[in-house]
């Protein structure tokens, strides 16, 4: 595995084919630095809400079961518009820009510096293939609220190349291809029935 450097980004992007990066919109080449892209904040949020169930189940047979999107609220706002982020909240967004990533190239999306300043924090890695707006989660660690401006960067992508191609048209994702927020799909995990069924059998 190594980290892309920008003449590598560079080529990558002028590349055909499984190996070819594709970003739009790429606003300006400058974003891409010696290492890393720096991303945009985009338009589309699910904030995550009180409600008066004792906690969020991801197990479909628990009787307290209802829809993960249940407990977020989606919003949406305009370029240039501020989203407003309190403390301890969480809120599901993309990227602005679309991506299409090589089938030996996998993305590390963290928080630029600027923002991970203010106690905005992100660390999540994006499967090697993968097409869609980069899905983001941020959170929210310090005491006040914070303004996050539509269109800002506020992310930055690092590239690894990895030793095989990523067959990810047979792979199956759950969030491939989105260009808009979505709620965890944590429920559909097939061994949490299974990890229940084992428990159940163990009670006396």
């Amino acid at each position: 595995m190594a980290l892309l450097h920008k003449t590598e980004i560079r080529a990558r992007m002028a590349q055909k084919g499984d190996t070819a990066l594709f970003i739009d919109p790429l606003l300006e080449y400058s974003r891409i630095g010696e290492v890393t892209i720096d991303m945009r904040l985009g338009c589309d949020f699910y904030v995550s809400i009180l409600t008066r169930r004792p906690y969020i189940s991801t197990v479909k047979s628990d009787p307290s079961f209802r829809g993960i999107s249940s407990y977020f609220q989606t919003t949406r706002r305009e370029f240039g518009d501020s989203f407003i982020l309190y403390p301890g909240q969480l809120a599901l967004t993309t990227t602005l820009e679309y991506v299409g990533l090589p089938a030996d190239v996998h993305a590390d999306v963290l928080t630029r510096s600027s923002y991970t300043r203010l106690g905005i924090h992100l660390n999540t890695m994006i499967q090697p293939g993968y097409r869609g707006c980069f899905p983001i989660e941020l959170f929210n660690e310090s005491n006040n609220p914070v303004e996050l401006v539509v269109g800002s960067r506020v992310f930055q992508a690092r590239l690894f190349s990895v030793p095989f191609k990523s067959d990810y048209r047979a792979a199956s994702r759950k969030y491939l291809g989105n260009v808009r927020p979505m709620p965890s799909r944590a429920a559909d995990d097939p061994d949490l029935e299974r990890l229940v069924s084992i428990r159940e059998k163990r009670a006396p």
